[in-house]
């Protein structure tokens, strides 16, 4: 665990701070109150159950889905175990793309859908979960790491020298 220390971190704590947030969700916007407005008409709390994945695409696909996070999970596991110490931003991209499926990997699995809530009104946007945050800010951090001379993946493509 020492070696992709930020990996094991950003995963763990990503993890948690998901489950721990749709828990608090589920027990205090239950019906009749399913929303809270913390911003009126910009962003609000909203609880709503998402059989799908991200923005309710597939819809009903959680049988199969709680599976492709599962192996997604598995392999990025074996990849922080197995490979050799990774950059710093690249052990946190993963780290962050490991928590978002496992966070919504749970909730498939024990519940058969993932519990959405985070709102953003201004903008009509699908309401989304720390998950899919998490899943995002992974991306975001793996395609700054790729532009990185020290990159892992830019190691493994280029050709020896």
């Amino acid at each position: 665990m020492k070696k992709n220390a930020i990996f094991w971190i950003a995963a763990i704590a990503g993890i948690l701070l998901d489950q721990l947030s749709k828990a608090l969700i589920a027990y205090f916007l239950h019906p009749p109150v399913t929303t809270l407005p913390i911003l009126p008409n910009i962003f609000h709390l909203t609880y709503v159950v998402n059989t799908g994945a991200a923005f309710s695409l597939f819809r009903g696909g959680a049988g199969w889905l709680k599976w492709l996070s599962l192996g997604v999970s598995l392999g990025l596991i074996f990849l922080a175990w197995r490979s050799p110490r990774m950059p710093k931003l690249e052990q946190c991209g993963y780290g962050f793309i490991l928590a978002g499926a496992v966070g919504n990997g749970i909730d498939r699995f024990w519940l058969g859908h993932v519990i959405d809530f985070l709102d953003v009104r201004l903008i009509n946007f699908p309401i989304f979960n720390l998950a899919d945050v998490f899943i995002n800010i992974g991306i975001f951090c793996l395609v700054l790491a790729n532009f990185s001379p020290n990159s892992v993946s830019k190691k493994r493509n280029s050709p020896p020298q």
